[in-house]
């Protein structure tokens, strides 16, 4: 497989993982169509494996997330800068903190961003919270379920 068709099915990825975090978007589907094309092309044992892998996380991921409370995204005070926030942490924290540390990246970032926004540490831990318990917890079972794939996809790809 070429360089180009890597680099597009990383950007298709990455499209995915933003529109995870973008509300109507099918971020989880776009990660998974992109390991489907990796893996059609690749052929290999480990392509499979990936791809296998990958579906079966995405369902229990879908099946995680019709468990969880539905998101309210009206009224709660989830802005742009929020969910930036919280991709940008939960995608740096993945790495400084392999893999769990998404996580705590994604709270924290809805926190820094309240934080900033609100300027008390009360205040923001009781919006954080509110957040969480509104969307943020849907929002980070799949996010963390594509960080996974993403992550495993391009260990197969560079050392692979």
């Amino acid at each position: 497989m070429g360089v180009w068709q890597l680099l597009l099915i990383a950007m298709v990825m990455l499209l995915g993982l933003f529109g995870v975090m973008t509300p109507g978007v099918p971020g989880t589907w776009l990660v998974w169509a992109a390991m489907l094309w990796w893996a059609l092309h690749e052929q290999t044992g480990l392509a499979w494996i990936l791809l296998v892998s990958s579906t079966g996380l995405l369902l229990l991921t879908q099946v995680v997330v019709w468990q969880l409370p539905p998101r309210r995204f009206r009224g709660v005070g989830i802005t742009r800068r929020m969910v930036a926030y919280a991709g940008i942490g939960a995608f740096l924290g993945f790495f400084l903190i392999p893999v769990l540390g998404a996580i705590p990246g994604f709270v924290g970032g809805v926190y820094l961003s309240e934080r900033l926004r609100l300027g008390g540490h009360g205040q923001a831990r009781a919006a954080t919270r509110t957040v969480m318990r509104a969307a943020g917890t849907s929002v980070l079972v799949e996010l963390f379920s594509c960080l996974l794939i993403v992550g495993a996809w391009a260990g197969a790809v560079i050392w692979g």
